[in-house]
């Protein structure tokens, strides 16, 4: 594990602890896109999302599939962590186990519980997953540090 041990339980408790992450696309010109999206973690490197095929980071994702994403917790005065990432994202094509790992998280917090009908067409959802490939939180002296999570 690259980075201090106390930073990667940090990471791992900004992924468990929230519900949305900002997804970070830019379209085939390069202009940027910012949407919060509700996430689902299958590892702390992989993390799904549902969306409309039609929404503008939907459509960003099809032609340029890099993306940057942040999660972080505003609601803690003096404690404003934040999970820094970059990686690529793709629409699934093969949902089973995906969606499963989806519905057990939207479940667990209150939610409905998603199928792989809800997410294939003619739907009005795709799921999404970011594979990530590097991941940073800001240390005491706020230097942006790497972190790896399995």
């Amino acid at each position: 594990m690259t980075g201090h041990p106390d930073l990667a339980a940090l990471a791992r408790a900004i992924v468990d602890d929230n519900r949305f992450m900002t997804l970070a696309t830019a379209d085939e010109d390069g202009v940027p896109w910012v949407s919060p999206v509700w996430f689902a973690p299958e590892t702390y490197r992989e993390l799904l999302w549902a969306s409309s095929p039609d929404a503008q980071h939907s459509r960003n994702l099809a032609a340029r599939p890099e993306v940057a994403v942040v999660i972080f917790d505003s609601h803690r005065i003096g404690a404003w962590n934040g999970l820094y990432m970059a990686g690529v994202a793709e629409e699934l094509r093969d949902v089973d186990a995906a969606i499963a790992t989806y519905s057990r998280r939207s479940e667990a917090q209150g939610f409905r519980a998603w199928t792989p009908a809800d997410v294939l067409p003619p739907a009005r959802h795709r799921l999404y997953r970011v594979r990530v490939a590097g991941q940073f939180v800001l240390d005491d002296h706020d230097v942006r540090q790497p972190v790896e999570l399995d």
